[in-house]
């Protein structure tokens, strides 16, 4: 079924509107894949927050034509299908989990901000720890020299406490 040209510019109207906050975009092909496993494939996407479609081709040329996006229109070749995310972790990393799962879905490459990535980059990308995990890495780091400071300011004090407590043993065995 064959869309009118309203409908092909709502289409590209959306893709424009999730380019405006995307971090990066996969292309996968998913030639000779069953329905449900592409159902399961969108639900772990949407738990992502990825937003993730089979697209004409065509439509998402338009699309990423004036976007930073625009030099992954070389590789939009064939049945794709697109994940489109503000995280730029999210979409390599629920595609390429379920691409080693699933041989039949192919990562053909994807883009940051003008940088292609070859399906060889995806991977290396989903391989990254997310952009939490490392926000809680960083604040590991930085608040561990501050609990080893106030560690040994706690230690000063309890040290003489324990060196009162030795006198008073002491004059108390000698009593």
């Amino acid at each position: 079924m064959s869309l009118n040209l309203e409908e092909k510019k709502a289409v590209v109207a959306e893709v424009t509107g999730q380019l405006a906050n995307a971090q990066s975009i996969i292309l996968a092909e998913y030639r000779g894949m069953e329905v449900s496993d592409m159902t399961v494939l969108r639900a772990k996407a949407r738990a992502a927050g990825v937003y993730f479609r089979v697209l004409k081709n065509t439509l998402v040329r338009r699309a990423v034509a004036e976007t930073p996006f625009a030099p992954l229109s070389e590789k939009m070749v064939g049945p794709l299908v697109y994940g489109i995310s503000d995280d730029p972790v999210a979409a390599a990393k629920v595609i390429h989990e379920f691409s080693k799962a699933n041989d039949r879905l192919v990562i053909k490459g994807g883009a940051m901000a003008n940088f292609v990535m070859t399906p060889k980059d995806v991977a290396s990308l989903a391989t990254m720890p997310s952009r939490e995990e490392l926000i809680a890495r960083l604040m590991g780091t930085m608040q561990a020299p501050v609990a080893k400071f106030v560690q040994t300011l706690n230690e000063v004090p309890a040290k003489f406490a324990r060196g009162l407590a030795a006198v008073r043993d002491q004059k108390q065995a000698t009593v």
